[in-house]
């Protein structure tokens, strides 16, 4: 539901627009290539495929618009909408979402410190989580490049058992850091 234009405040529903062009609304070709169960495959009039579909009791979709001539299908419109979402829902489901944490650390971080966060990232890498470490210069520390690039390089080396860099260090303003992700299991 959305607000209708012009100030008025009474709300009208919002019509989502078909992805896909049916039937009559299939308009500005003289020929489509033919596609579905019960049909003869192959290029045939628009007006021999409606009446196909028709015949049938199915409805004629235009799967490929973009194709020379555009393809069409002779299916259930409903059913063949249902079908789509489906395999979008299950593609999205399928897709693997990669999760970045961050760690912070300044050149004087302390070995205590440095060995909560060294636990930390073990845990974020065997969970499957990118992790992001970085070094924050604050002040006059940017002299101390250095150390911050040291901490970086001991930090990668102690996560080496479950995780591989996958950038190198580099500054970038008062910020030094490096990605590494976890390690594919075999």
């Amino acid at each position: 539901m959305a607000l209708r234009p012009g100030g008025y405040n009474r709300r009208l529903p919002v019509r989502k627009e078909e992805p896909y062009r049916i039937n009559q609304l299939i308009r500005g070709v003289q020929q489509v290539r033919l596609v579905g169960e019960n049909v003869e495959q192959g290029i045939v009039d628009i007006k021999v495929a409606l009446e196909l579909a028709q015949q049938q009791a199915l409805d004629l979709v235009e799967i490929s618009p973009n194709a020379d001539p555009p393809v069409c299908r002779v299916v259930d419109y409903s059913k063949f909408k249902y079908e789509q979402k489906k395999k979008q829902k299950e593609l999205k489901a399928k897709q693997v979402k990669v999760v970045l944490k961050e760690i912070r650390f300044s050149p004087t971080t302390d070995d205590h410190d440095y060995d909560f966060k060294l636990k930390h990232a073990t845990n974020f890498l065997k969970e499957g989580s990118k992790v992001k470490a970085y070094v924050q210069f604050s002040g006059r520390e940017i002299v101390f490049k250095d150390q911050g690039f040291n901490l970086l390089k001991r930090f990668m080396s102690d996560l080496e058992e479950w995780g591989k860099l996958e950038s190198e260090a580099r500054l970038e303003g008062r910020r030094m850091n490096i990605i590494i992700a976890p390690k594919v299991k075999k």
